[in-house]
């Protein structure tokens, strides 16, 4: 779409070829004798040693799931756990040179991973960083555990402190390491920068993507690696990664020290199977999943397949790869040969292996193996070696006994405080800006074109006569969502917006007309046309330490980014044990004239999950409110707009939309117009469609509707709304969304509890059909219209003298509607 980047027909219509490179597999052959010069002795037993701590911390697990003790000490343990034996080496290979300022993420099957990474860590970091860390990490909660009685040094302490913390955590203890919340697959420590691993697979493959973008944009040291299965090649969020990752406009469209690849690695840790499938040799067909890389950018990814069993040849690959993204050349894919010796889970039989299999992988087992090279080069001595791996155990023994005490590790406190997880599911703090420095953009904020338009405006849009002015003069909807925008971009300096149609297009209804001219592409972008990856890397560039925008140009889009907005999106906040924050704005634009894929109203899908926060402005004051509260936040909010108003006016507040700076508070409804004999709540356009109703309902049968706008839909305030039923006795609830387990219906049942006393009949809904949705010209028939209200009111609520029904809400036709499923 950029002009810069004209698009010649004679070029493009050239025949020619596409010719590959060769992409190398298992290429790194030295003995441990030829890296002695690289190694110290100290050095290749600690890589010995941190592989050990791993198989025998997941065999501590594999034991208490399959036997019920361990060492002699029972406990039971229902939860998760997806083991990681035979895969030591390319995890700790993995994390060795990597620096606290390198984010890892991972997946269901990252224990390793997390010790791994946390061990390296521990080796650079000095004592006093580490007393630091411990200190202050939940105010110290697992230091004041595993340093009670401890004999020895702080890194020592330090490794009891990683083992502790995270072996409470998968056995759900509010002294783990993200509170007992985020339990076996989800655990991770930022502190040592072991960012979320995920239970979905391949659930990594996007957020990574946004961590990178964040340390892209905002100019941080260290890279990112993604490390996901095999089986995560078949998963959209990996593949809508490395397109996003991959995309040509870093290197051509972004300038001075932006310029250049996404600092990332995909690191497929390829333990040959998903489940019981094999993706390989029978649910795939790339053969070699190195070759992946050719399809994705003329670099290949730097793709390469490197041989997970030994530990110094993941170390050599993760330096030279680590080489590239530090010269700008990322992203990079890698093909970490490993094998899962363990099931699945512990429940696995393997039954879709052979035996013979297994135990060819285990004569080649790489703790084993490793430990012959160190004693074949006379790096350690035997008796040297056991004595590593016995004083682990005893190690691991301290540290299990101490996570099964109930008294020592404790549950969250549910029983005390029974809304304790509640408190956790937002942050509900208010930010100005993420990081404190000054905001990058083109132009001083005042001399924004589009701003300067805008003040030419009616900021309030009815005439003297109460007659709306002209759509050009009018201070519109999409002016109040732009105005909270830009002013956030000149306030904080890792506000990044993007989406389909962002830059040059404006958006494609326009809010964004004015940004392109005032931000650089590092802060405003244009997406891949992948939903998923938008809302993911929104996700990652949050939970990194950054505010975004992503915007999905259609409602109905929601569906191809469903895992992200549903299932990632609302949970890592309260999953961290409220170490993340997640301030990241969805805005969602419901369609219209446009038919049944894009034009429904999916507000109610995201009222339906915990810990997202919804909202759906329908004025322009309540719109650039609205967007200063959540841009202020640091929770997720889904932001929902309707294409039928953007170019509406501000018709309540006879003052006009503020020019200056505003917030209107999350989860407040709002009396549009007062009245004494029904309240009519609106969710969405609606408030017009009512206002309408109202207007007919005053007019012909002197009844005075009071109109209460939503604008949120989670959180909500019930008391403007049981205070108006005081008065009125009555209800009717409408949306444009379909009516059949909406929002609305929720609402209604809350009300008829809340208000029974108040109330003179139970509360009515009028939402829209539940069809799909027919075309523009007959709209009216699937939607609420001023007429349904009316007919509802009539038939439900309160009888109007003289008046005629044209839509059926007798009891008979909401049972053969139910019956048919319409």
């Amino acid at each position: 779409m950029p002009k810069s980047q004209f698009i010649d027909p004679n070029e493009a219509r050239k025949p020619g070829k596409i010719t590959f490179g060769t992409i190398p597999i298992n290429q790194y052959q030295k003995s441990i004798s030829e890296e002695k010069k690289n190694f110290s002795n100290e050095e290749l037993q600690r890589i010995y040693r941190d592989m050990t701590v791993i198989r025998e911390f997941e065999s501590l697990l594999n034991m208490v799931k399959t036997t019920g003790e361990y060492h002699g000490v029972k406990y039971k343990y229902p939860g998760p756990a997806h083991l990681s034996i035979g895969q030591e080496a390319a995890a700790v290979g993995m994390a060795y040179n990597l620096t606290v300022d390198d984010f890892i993420l991972g997946s269901h099957r990252s224990h390793g991973e997390i010790l791994a990474k946390g061990l390296s860590a521990i080796e650079q970091l000095s004592d006093d960083e580490l007393m630091k860390i411990m200190k202050e990490f939940f105010d110290g909660a697992i230091l004041q555990v595993v340093e009670k009685n401890h004999e020895g040094d702080v890194k020592d302490l330090a490794i009891k402190f990683l083992l502790y913390g995270t072996l409470a955590e998968i056995f759900g203890r509010k002294t783990g390491i993200n509170r007992g919340l985020g339990g076996s697959m989800h655990a991770f420590f930022t502190p040592f920068g072991i960012y979320p691993n995920n239970a979905i697979v391949g659930g990594s493959g996007d957020i990574a993507v946004g961590a990178a973008l964040y340390k892209k944009v905002n100019q941080k040291n260290g890279i990112v690696v993604a490390n996901i299965g095999d089986a995560s090649m078949g998963c959209g969020p990996v593949w809508e990664g490395m397109t996003f990752a991959s995309m040509n406009q870093f290197k051509r469209l972004w300038t001075g020290d932006y310029q250049g690849g996404m600092p990332i690695i995909f690191n497929f840790m390829n333990n040959q199977y998903g489940m019981g499938g094999q993706p390989e040799g029978e649910t795939m067909g790339f053969e070699a999943l190195a070759r992946v890389g050719a399809g994705v950018n003329p670099d290949m990814m730097h793709a390469e397949r490197i041989d997970g069993y030994n530990p110094l040849a993941v170390i050599d690959a993760f330096r030279r790869k680590k080489e590239i993204l530090e010269e700008k050349k990322g992203p990079v894919l890698l093909d970490t040969l490993t094998y899962r010796i363990s099931g699945h889970s512990p429940s696995d039989a393997s039954t879709y292996r052979t035996k013979e299999e297994i135990e060819a992988w285990q004569e080649e087992d790489s703790l084993q193996s490793f430990k012959n090279e160190l004693l074949g080069n006379q790096v350690a001595s035997e008796e040297e070696l056991n004595s590593t791996q016995n004083s682990i155990i005893e190690k691991l023994k301290e540290i299990y006994n101490l996570a099964i005490d109930e008294e020592v590790s404790p549950r969250l406190e549910l029983d005390k405080d029974p809304n304790l997880v509640g408190k956790m599911m937002f942050s509900n703090q208010s930010i100005d800006k993420m990081e404190d420095r000054k905001p990058e953009t083109l132009i001083a904020k005042e001399e924004n074109p589009r701003l300067k338009q805008i003040a030419k405006r009616h900021r309030y849009g009815l005439d003297e006569s109460g007659n709306p002015h002209s759509t050009v003069k009018t201070y519109q909807l999409r002016d109040g969502i732009f105005e909270a925008i830009l002013d956030k971009f000149y306030t904080d300096p890792t506000l990044v917006a993007y989406g389909e149609e962002n830059r040059d297009w404006g958006g494609a209804f326009a809010v964004y007309r004015g940004l392109t001219e005032a931000l650089p592409y590092n802060r405003l972008f244009n997406a891949p046309i992948s939903e998923g990856a938008i809302v993911g890397t929104a996700i990652g560039y949050g939970m990194a330490g950054g505010r975004v925008i992503a915007e999905i140009m259609y409602c109905d889009f929601l569906g191809r980014a469903g895992d992200e907005v549903f299932n990632q999106l609302p949970k890592w906040q309260s999953m961290s044990g409220n170490v993340i924050k997640m301030p990241v704005v969805v805005r969602v634009s419901v369609g219209n004239k446009y038919g049944p894929q894009h034009s429904q109203d999916w507000s109610s899908l995201a009222a339906h999950i915990p810990g997202l926060k919804v909202v759906f402005p329908v004025t322009p004051y309540d719109a650039k409110g609205l967007m200063n509260a959540a841009l202020q936040g640091t929770d997720p909010v889904i932001f929902f707009e309707s294409q039928r108003i953007y170019g509406i006016g501000e018709w309540f507040q006879e003052e006009g939309v503020p020019e200056e700076y505003y917030e209107i508070p999350l989860g407040e409804p709002d009396i549009k117009r007062e009245g004494k004999d029904v309240t009519i709540l609106t969710v969405g356009t609606t408030l017009y469609t009512a206002l309408k109703a109202a207007d007919t309902l005053k007019e012909k049968y002197d009844v005075e509707a009071e109109l209460i706008d939503a604008r949120s839909l989670v959180p909500f305030n019930y008391e403007p709304v049981l205070q108006s039923i005081k008065k009125t006795g009555k209800i009717l609830l409408s949306s444009d969304a379909s009516s059949r387990n909406s929002f609305l219906k929720d609402m209604a049942e809350n009300i008829s509890e809340m208000a029974f006393d108040d109330l003179d009949g139970p509360p009515v809904v009028v939402g829209a059909r539940n069809w799909i949705i027919p075309p523009y010209e007959q709209e009216n028939y699937f939607l609420p219209t001023p007429e349904s209200m009316i007919d509802a009111i009539h038939e439900k609520i309160l009888p109007l003298k003289g008046h005629h029904v044209t839509t059926n809400f007798t009891t008979n036709e909401q049972i053969r509607r139910a019956k048919d499923g319409v």
